[in-house]
């Protein structure tokens, strides 16, 4: 039907025209991003499948990088065993060579001071190495490596290659004892107090069979004493003694008293033999024993005190008193611990450095399989990423050779539409014909 109010074939071509304008817009969407899915009405079912293996792939990519890491972490430290491996060797021939009989005790000496030295690097080795900022080579504490989802975790277990984590602390091997490990807050406040008349004490080194024995007897004048001075008036009897040469010509000389940090600036005094083979010390009161004192060896106003049963258990708590023997000291500051300055003494070192190579040997092994066991994590992992990509590629990305061919249609039914509605708005002209 003519008609000039409604023209319904420009209505019907301008419909026409709007639906394949959309979808040519669709398909130059598609091609522009590469992607089949650009938003939820594209594919609802297909964009909730998609951002679930897009999330997926970022916990796999990232998992690998983990991985990598946690190689990189090992290697850190294996290199590092590797320089604790070599002083390791080294201390070992160092003992082996103080076991043989024809070295003298001052050569011993030598060879003991690079033993030590070999200890301390290993201690520095083992506190310093780190990786991001962090220690993992003096504790034992567990290094989470997650490689994917929670399930999907290897842990590294931390190993302690410090000298006590291997059981080689060193030490000159002597009998020495201190004050509590509480200590005191400088080294020049009083401590002891001698009150009417002077304090005379004997520090009495005994070994079980009796064959060596020394005594260093101080005195004491009335006074107010700090740690320093305590410490002072000691060593100036040790370091002079009445025999000033054994037979083999060894100084007998030596500074019996130090003071040690226990930390958080405190401090102790300390008392320490000059023989590896004493075993056994007594502190007791001398001469006329009616001084009076009070601080660091106690409270005493009676005669033939004996300090190291009788005194103070905050003074030094180191004498048990269920043995009446000395306990090592056990923040570590008395000088006890492997050394090869005696046959017997190397002897045992021998066997503490073998025992911490086993221990070296087994915590490397460790970190050598964790680093294969990580490899073939991240090849896995990679190969999982790389097929939930392609999985994700099938559900989300566009194929461009169809999706071409489609925008070619829509191009020319676009056309064919704009053509046609042309040619319907020219079609109530011919009812005008009709009115002239």
């Amino acid at each position: 039907m003519l008609a000039i109010k409604n023209n319904l074939m420009a209505t019907s071509a301008a419909r026409q025209l709007g639906i394949n304008y959309d979808s040519l817009a669709r398909s130059v969407e598609r091609l522009s991003s590469g992607l089949r899915i650009n938003s939820a009405k594209d594919d609802a079912a297909g964009l909730a499948v998609r951002e679930l293996m897009r999330a997926d792939i970022a916990v796999l990519s990232q998992g690998s990088r983990n991985a990598q890491d946690g190689i990189s972490l090992l290697q850190t430290m294996e290199g590092a065993m590797q320089t604790i491996d070599d002083a390791l060797v080294r201390m070992k021939q160092l003992a082996q060579q103080a076991v043989t009989g024809t070295y003298s005790s001052a050569q011993r000496v030598i060879m003991n001071s690079e033993f030590a030295e070999m200890a301390e690097e290993i201690e520095r080795i083992a506190t310093t190495t780190r990786f991001n900022d962090t220690t993992y080579m003096d504790n034992t504490d567990t290094v989470t490596i997650q490689v994917g989802d929670s399930d999907n975790i290897i842990t590294i277990d931390g190993v302690d290659m410090t000298q006590a984590g291997l059981g080689i602390e060193t030490g000159t091997g002597l009998l020495s004892a201190a004050t509590n490990q509480t200590g005191y807050a400088t080294t020049t406040e009083d401590v002891l107090t001698v009150a009417a008349n002077p304090l005379v004490i004997d520090i009495d080194f005994t070994d079980a069979d009796g064959t060596d024995q020394e005594t260093i007897q101080v005195t004491f004048a009335v006074g107010n004493y700090s740690l320093q001075d305590i410490a002072d008036a000691i060593n100036l009897v040790s370091n002079n003694p009445t025999q000033q040469y054994d037979e083999n010509g060894r100084f007998l000389g030596y500074s019996a008293a130090s003071i040690v940090e226990a930390g958080g600036d405190n401090y102790k005094l300390e008392i320490i033999a000059r023989d590896t083979n004493i075993d056994g010390m007594t502190i007791t009161e001398a001469g006329a024993g009616n001084a009076t004192i009070t601080g660091i060896f106690g409270t005493v106003a009676t005669a033939a005190y004996d300090f190291m049963t009788d005194v103070d258990p905050d003074t030094f708590q180191e004498w048990d008193e269920a043995t009446s023997a000395w306990v090592v000291d056990t923040d570590g500051f008395a000088n006890v611990g492997v050394n090869i300055l005696t046959t017997d003494a190397a002897n045992t070192a021998m066997d503490a450095i073998t025992a911490a190579i086993i221990t070296k040997d087994t915590a490397r092994a460790a970190f050598g399989y964790k680093m294969n066991r990580l490899e073939y994590t991240v090849a896995v992992t990679n190969i999982q990423t790389e097929n939930m990509m392609a999985a994700e590629s099938r559900i989300s990305d566009v194929d461009v050779a169809t999706e071409m061919a489609a925008m070619t249609r829509y191009q020319v039914l676009a056309q064919a539409g704009v053509s046609m509605l042309a040619q319907a708005n020219l079609m109530p002209q011919m009812a005008l014909q009709l009115l002239r």
